[in-house]
Formats: structure tokens, sequence, C-alpha cells
């Protein structure tokens, strides 16, 4: 089988690079996307920002502290969403193979060389410049032989780089870089990898598959193979979303049950809305809680049929929130999501829950 040429393409801060890129006062200075009140939660961050360890996700208080500068502005997803069409119509100049991945990132096969570039690297190149020249923002760009890799690579030069792995390189690569950076390796995982000694992608090499099966079950066979540098999965432009979710953190800690459904239905309603309008029905329906002390737990239910209706997704949802309650500890935020859509089958190693954070 041919060599693929694999490029991803991830557009630097992205929503925070939008905002700069639209209000030059912003400029240099350190930016987060999102909302500065006591209950805000950062989206996106400027590279400026980064320095002082605001990420996303990270509080507002927290974020204000770390950075006493920063600059607080709200969210525009229409903007953000009307950028990203541009920049798939760059992509779409390039290759007929792209998997998006959100807003902002894409993987690219470009193996069959749609505009004639003597290489995968000057594709990257030609592709980031002419993002640059229509958006005004920067990409970084990954070029690799499979998947893996070349989101690994995209990350290596941020912001506004490029980085190639290439099959004489790629193995001994990975056993360099921490598993920690590795796509599927999240936060629990790596610190439960480390107790067991992984810590880098030699550590993991050195691992039997017997012995990864024992501790990490049906993950195993993926984390044998990108220890070695693996990764048979196609760019997929085909691939169909798995999952719709929403979530908002509410103005101050609850503990009433009344306040805490009412809550849980609003986001099922916004995500009722999102399968209706896409007539993608799913079994499976799961409830986030983060408490006061960002403590998290999830509650999940799949059920033989797919929720075809709002009021089941209510019963649902309501069920799963009830299964906590009452609760003596104050709730910060809840979530609830759809997903196992009829007639969809789950990749867990290319896929990542979708969630919309709202407002309370």
């Amino acid at each position: 089988m041919a060599v693929r040429k694999i490029i991803h393409v991830d557009m630097d801060a992205f929503f925070a690079s939008v905002e700069q890129r639209d209000d030059p006062s912003l400029r240099g200075k350190p930016v987060a996307v999102g909302h500065a009140a006591a209950r805000g939660v950062v989206a996106a961050a400027s590279y400026e920002a980064r320095a002082f360890g605001v990420r996303s996700a990270l509080p507002s208080v927290t974020a204000l502290r770390r950075c006493p500068d920063l600059v607080f502005v709200p969210p525009r997803f229409e903007v953000y969403r009307d950028v990203s069409r541009q920049i798939h119509e760059v992509f779409a100049r390039y290759t007929d193979l792209i998997q998006p991945l959100s807003l902002d990132e894409a993987y690219l096969d470009v193996t069959a060389n749609k505009r004639g570039l003597d290489t995968a690297w000057l594709t990257a190149k030609a592709i980031r410049a002419d993002i640059l020249a229509e958006t005004g923002l920067t990409a970084s760009a990954g070029v690799s032989y499979n998947k893996f890799l070349a989101k690994l690579a995209s990350d290596h030069r941020k912001p506004n780089g490029q980085f190639a792995v290439t099959p004489d390189m790629g193995a001994a690569w990975v056993e360099t870089l921490p598993v920690s950076r590795f796509y599927g390796v999240g936060p629990v995982t790596a610190e439960k990898m480390k107790r067991l000694g992984i810590e880098t992608g030699a550590d993991l090499k050195a691992k039997s598959l017997a012995f990864l099966q024992q501790h990490f079950g049906s993950a195993a066979e993926w984390y044998h193979a990108i220890a070695r540098g693996q990764d048979d999965r196609p760019v997929n432009p085909n691939r169909v979303r798995k999952s719709s979710g929403s979530e908002t953190t509410f103005d101050r800690d609850l503990t009433q049950a009344a306040e805490i459904e009412a809550g849980v239905l609003r986001m099922a309603d916004d995500v009722w809305s999102w399968c209706e309008s896409r007539q993608a029905f799913g079994r499976t329906v799961t409830v986030k809680v983060k408490y006061a002390d960002f403590h998290q737990i999830t509650r999940r239910r799949s059920q033989p049929l797919p929720v075809i209706n709002r009021h089941a997704l209510h019963a649902a949802a309501l069920a799963l929130i009830r299964s906590v309650l009452p609760t003596q500890k104050g709730i910060r935020l809840v979530g609830v999501t759809v997903s196992n859509f009829a007639g969809v089958t789950t990749d867990a190693a290319d896929e990542l829950p979708i969630f919309v954070e709202a407002a309370a």
C-alpha cells in the first residue's frame, strides 16, 4: 500500500486570534474569550494570555489572578463559524479528503496531489499561506504518513509553523515524547500511566500488549500501536458526528433539587433542538455534574431504542440527575449529552464529545 501523505492543520489560538484581528486594540494583549463574571469560564486564550498560564476551561476568577491585565471578550460563535467555512474552502482546493475535528482543525489526505505540488510539505505551506492571505489568521501544520503523527507534529512548531515526521523517523520520534501529549491519553490516563512507570513513548513501547490490556482494557491496542508510531485510520470525509451536548455554569452554586433539575432540562432542550433539526436520535443519554470544589462526575444510561422525542429525553435526563440528588455539596455546572446515534459505530480513538457552553 502506498504511503499516505497526511496534513493536520490547526489554527493558532483561533477564537482569540479572530478577536485580535477584528479589534486592533487587542493585538499584543492577553485576551480571553469568555466572561469575566464570578461564574465565568475561559473558552479560549491568546498566546499572550497563555504565557501567564491562562487556558481554556479555566475559571475566569483564576485566570484573572494569574493575569490581572487579562482582557475578556464575549464569544461570537457565528463569526468563528464563518471564518471556519473560509478555511475549509481553502482545504477543498488541495484535496477532497478532509476530516474536520472542530471549527479550527482538520485532517487532510493529500496523497492524490490534487494541485500537483511536489511534496506534502509544500502543500501544507501553500494552505497556510492561503489561509493567512484570505483570513488574516495564522495556522500551524503537521505533515506525516498517518493521522496520529500529523496531529502531534502540528503542535511541534506552534504558533505559525509546521513540522514533518517522515516514515524513517516516526517510531523513534514518538519514543522521545511525553505520553501526556498523545492523542487519546487524557490527564487521568496520563496520571495512571505515570503510576505504572510510563512517562514517555519509550516507556509505553516497553510494555507488552498483555500488560496494557490488563491495565487499560479495550484501549490497549491503540496505545500499543501509537507507541510504535502506527495508526492505520484513514482520513474520513464522511465522519459522522457521534454526540451532541450542552452544558451550563450556574451564576451560583446550587443545592436545591428543583433549580438543578431546571438547569438539566434547559440543557436537554438545547440538545433536543440539535437532534430534531438533524434528525439524529441517540440511545445513550449522559448527564455531567461539576461540584463547587470542581469534582466532576457523569451518569450515563443506554436504552434499547433511540430517544425520539423531547419528553423521552427529559425523562432520561431527570432520572440521571436525580440519582445524585439530594446534594449537600453545591453544584456549579450541569450538562446533557446524547450519543450512540442510530446506525453509527463508535471509534473511540477518533471521536471526542462536542459541548457548547451556555451562560446560565
